[in-house]
């Protein structure tokens, strides 16, 4: 069991490998949020070559760091770290379930 500590389910694949629809059924599954950690889908301008979720798949959850800054901001990875992190923090307060699971519901 995981006791009192939260769990981060992390996906990472190639591109095209089916990460954004397996994130949204996780999320639509536990009622929770999806960080995107991709270092261009971050960006407003940056349209092509990013494969961004599109509108429809961003209405269904709640996601984070998309279109989110313009690349005429400094926008580093120390700074992507901070607001994420902050924004962990809020979530785990947040959403409650993660205190039910078990460590082999993720193996």
């Amino acid at each position: 069991m995981t006791g009192d500590r939260p769990i981060l389910i992390v996906i990472a694949g190639p591109t095209a490998s089916g990460k954004t629809e397996l994130a949204l059924a996780i999320a639509e599954f536990y009622a929770t949020e999806i960080i995107s950690a991709d270092s261009r889908q971050c960006y407003r301008e940056l349209t092509i070559g990013t494969a961004k979720p599109s509108p429809d798949e961003l209405a269904r959850v709640p996601h984070h760091f998309i279109d989110s800054h313009s690349i005429t901001e400094n926008f580093s990875a120390g700074q992507f770290a901070e607001q994420s992190s902050t924004l962990l923090s809020a979530l785990f307060k947040k959403i409650k379930w993660w205190w039910q699971l078990e460590e082999q519901d993720f193996i």
